[in-house]
């Protein structure tokens, strides 16, 4: 590593160890990976790691948060939490992220509050506030505190560190909450979530590695790579997967060729 990054990594660790004990909201993802494994190599730090169960969280990313904290062998829970019980959020109104972390993190503060832990942290990076986050109001509303974001760590950086300390995660895909597929307005239900779920790991099966599949009604938009997109013609993949998203309730599959890139679904909200 470069000396700026290894000056933020020695910042991350010195903020760490300075809190005491910590419980970190932890979905299995590159940044929160990271940060779990930074604190568990803290001494004396007393560590919890929470993962939140829900409709929008699929089986394969809990199931490799699980995996992922017994290798580090840290201390690790699962909870409920059912963002499509808010209203606010099944409405899937453009600050329906608000309301998930609102309710999300209320629930973290009492967890840690019942194992005498004195803060509750996230893995938000220092390049999360480039993009339209709303949950970000909600974390500093009720205290949360961002250690990467303290600390200046980009995502790229988080990679680069990850992948010294031997995190299977330092390549992994970015990966949102499944309600991230749907452009605001439309109500959020499990079946679409399921159908979303199903199609992404069909997609997957494919070889294909970064993606997303958005609902739009009865038109599903497929975001792939540029490259992604290029095998699909060449390969001549397209009937398969046509016949594939179809079964799943669309009646129209396309291919957006602008490609995948992270918050498409925000590009129609006022500058």
């Amino acid at each position: 590593m470069n000396n700026e990054t290894e000056r933020k990594f020695n910042s991350l660790k010195e903020n760490l160890g300075g809190r005491g004990s910590v419980l970190i909201a932890f979905s299995g993802g590159v940044d929160s990976t990271f940060l779990l494994k930074t604190a568990s190599i803290i001494p004396n730090l007393n560590l919890l790691g929470v993962t939140a169960l829900s409709s929008t969280y699929p089986k394969s990313e809990q199931d490799e948060a699980v995996q992922l904290a017994k290798e580090m062998g840290v201390k690790h829970t699962l909870i409920d939490s059912e963002e499509l019980d808010i209203p606010q959020f099944a409405d899937n109104n453009p600050d329906r992220c608000y309301h998930c972390k609102k309710e999300l993190f209320s629930k973290l503060k009492e967890i840690a509050k019942e194992n005498g832990l004195k803060y509750v942290l996230d893995g938000s990076n220092a390049d999360d506030s480039s993009d339209y986050r709303p949950g970000s109001k909600a974390v500093a509303e009720l205290g949360i505190k961002s250690p990467l974001q303290e600390a200046g760590l980009t995502k790229e950086e988080i990679r680069e560190l990850s992948k010294e300390m031997g995190l299977p995660t330092w390549d992994k895909p970015a990966m949102a909450c499944l309600s991230s597929r749907f452009p605001y307005g439309e109500k959020i239900t499990k079946d679409k979530l399921a159908a979303i779920e199903e199609g992404e790991r069909f997609l997957r099966g494919l070889g294909f590695r970064q993606l997303r599949l958005r609902h739009h009604g009865n038109i599903a938009r497929i975001e792939l790579s540029k490259d992604d997109i290029k095998r699909v013609i060449e390969q001549n993949m397209s009937q398969q997967i046509i016949e594939k998203i179809k079964s799943l309730g669309f009646a129209y599959v396309t291919i957006d060729l602008e490609g995948y890139r992270t918050g498409s679904l925000n590009e129609v909200l006022p500058k």
